[in-house]
């Protein structure tokens, strides 16, 4: 099985532990990631907010890409799926500006949008059946119960009809699932896709500060001792921003845990965290952690 692969900025920077568990998920499960040729920024996530031309003709280059590839487009970071998904939806309208577009992408690129590119985010690929059959045997639930909360974010479910590959937006379940085959028990909570702030760290970190000390809070008052998101921006955020003099909860990505799950050794991508989740990993009996 083949995949084509877009990492996006984050994880060839802050998020590398991200791209590096990816990876090491999928090459264990057989599955070849091959890295779009000559890919660029999608934009996210000031692209929208600055130049309209461009939040739709950056994600369009990288479709472009992907469709003369032909295989389907594997999208670890969520600001990035969400960009892609939306230019797919802003081209598929056929709006003045759309074909417009597609008339620059001809000239720049020698190739016109035809609509064929299948964007997947990893939850949404890892949740497919033909994954799913190539999990079955090989995860073991090695994390002994521990309560986890899966924190999805805003741009994995919102827009609904553009974004969203879970059945409930509003309650998505998919990385619950996952974790549980892990071992963990994923906890019910009030605020798995509420938004953390994204970039506002930078310019208005305070914002973030407080949507992370609730957002935290909320997975405290469920009984987790960890999160688990998917998306580069929503884990920088609340693994360095916790600063409520309570010990702070570490912060996975779901394919760390699945690469746990897996056995392997993700020792290299936790050494990363700020928040060391290793200690907690060890007391749940994974001595192999170190």
């Amino acid at each position: 099985m083949k995949l084509s692969y877009y990492p996006g900025c984050s994880l060839h920077s802050t998020a590398a532990e991200f791209s590096a568990s990816t990876e090491a998920v999928f090459r264990h499960l057989g599955v070849e990631l091959q890295e779009l040729e000559d890919w660029c920024c999608c934009g996210a996530t000031s692209g929208h907010s600055l130049n309209s031309y461009l939040s739709h003709a950056l994600p369009l280059h990288n479709l472009i890409l992907a469709e003369a590839a032909g295989e389907d487009l594997l999208v670890p970071c969520a600001a990035c799926y969400n960009s892609l998904k939306a230019a797919q939806a802003f081209m598929a309208a056929g709006s003045q500006e759309a074909l417009e577009l597609n008339e620059w992408a001809d000239q720049a690129l020698g190739r016109q949008y035809q609509g064929g590119a299948k964007v997947r985010h990893v939850i949404d690929m890892l949740a497919d059946p033909t994954m799913q059959g190539l999990l079955e045997g090989r995860l073991k639930p090695v994390l002994n119960g521990l309560p986890l909360a899966a924190y999805y974010g805003c741009l994995l479910t919102r827009p609904p009809k553009v974004a969203s590959f879970e059945a409930n937006p509003e309650q998505p379940q998919l990385m619950d699932r996952l974790l549980a085959r892990c071992g963990a028990t994923p906890v019910a909570w009030s605020h798995k896709n509420e938004c953390c702030g994204a970039s506002l760290a930078i310019p208005q970190p305070q914002v973030v500060v407080e949507l992370v000390r609730k957002i935290v809070a909320a997975a405290r008052r469920a009984g987790a001792k960890a999160i688990v998101t998917a998306c580069p921006l929503c884990q920088t955020n609340l693994d360095s921003r916790q600063v409520n003099g309570e010990e702070a909860l570490p912060v996975f990505f779901i394919t760390e845990i699945i690469g746990l799950a897996l056995g392997l050794n993700a020792t290299p991508w936790l050494k990363k965290h700020l928040v060391d989740p290793r200690p907690l990993l060890q007391q749940q009996g994974l001595r192999a952690v170190s």
